[in-house]
């Protein structure tokens, strides 16, 4: 197991403060993998027995209804863990994660988890921390569908994506993908973004996205 996996575990909110040796002990029964771009890590119903964390690439948390429509609930980067809810109960998958690119995922086992956890109290905090962050998250993403018109959701996404220190945003997702973190269409964030491009707030070349002028989105978006 590569030595730098205890860095990437380091990134996380919840194993930050643990101590090395624990981090060597949980990777010892851990399991490495890569995965292509688009495919599926696990679907919603699967046994919540991992902790998986995104080494390398990105991966998206996704709901899909019967007739095929999808909602994108975040799309995470290196240094994140997913399933911090099913680590806690035991319960099944809620949703479904796939990748956005080709990436590599850590996957830790829940006994494992849960034991580093009753050994260093910070991080049985940071498990209750994170299912929290994932309850605020989700209502916020609710409160933005209710009260937001579509452009106002298109500022608020931009302005959350991680940016380059000259704006360029660095996770290039396809207008699709944007879609799909919004709850619309292509077509409909297509317009928000040319609206915004016009009035000199991004710039938009092949799959990037540059921020210009960050405060004209905020207000916008009425933050």
């Amino acid at each position: 197991m590569p030595t730098d996996l205890v860095g990437v575990l380091r990134q996380t909110d919840l194993f930050r403060s643990v101590p090395a040796c624990e981090l060597e002990t949980l990777l010892a029964s851990s399991r490495l993998r890569t995965f292509r771009r688009g495919q599926l890590v696990c679907t919603t119903g699967d046994p919540g027995d991992t902790l998986i964390v995104v080494v390398s690439g990105q991966a998206k948390v996704v709901v899909r209804a019967a007739d095929g429509a999808e909602l994108t609930l975040t799309v995470v980067g290196p240094g994140t863990a997913l399933g911090e809810v099913s680590v806690a109960d035991g319960g099944p998958r809620s949703a479904d994660v796939e990748t956005v690119g080709e990436a590599q995922l850590l996957f830790l086992p829940r006994e494992a988890v849960l034991a580093v956890c009753g050994r260093v109290p910070s991080a049985a905090l940071a498990l209750t921390g994170a299912m929290a962050a994932t309850l605020r998250r989700l209502t916020e993403t609710t409160s933005d569908l209710v009260f937001l018109d579509l452009p106002q959701r298109v500022a608020k996404m931009l302005l959350s994506q991680p940016r380059s220190e000259d704006g360029i945003i660095q996770r290039h997702l396809t207008q699709e993908e944007y879609a799909r973190l919004l709850g619309s269409t292509r077509q409909s964030v297509n317009i928000a973004l040319r609206g915004f491009e016009r009035r000199g707030w991004i710039e938009l070349r092949d799959r990037s996205v540059t921020v210009r002028q960050p405060a004209a989105l905020a207000r916008f978006a009425g933050d």
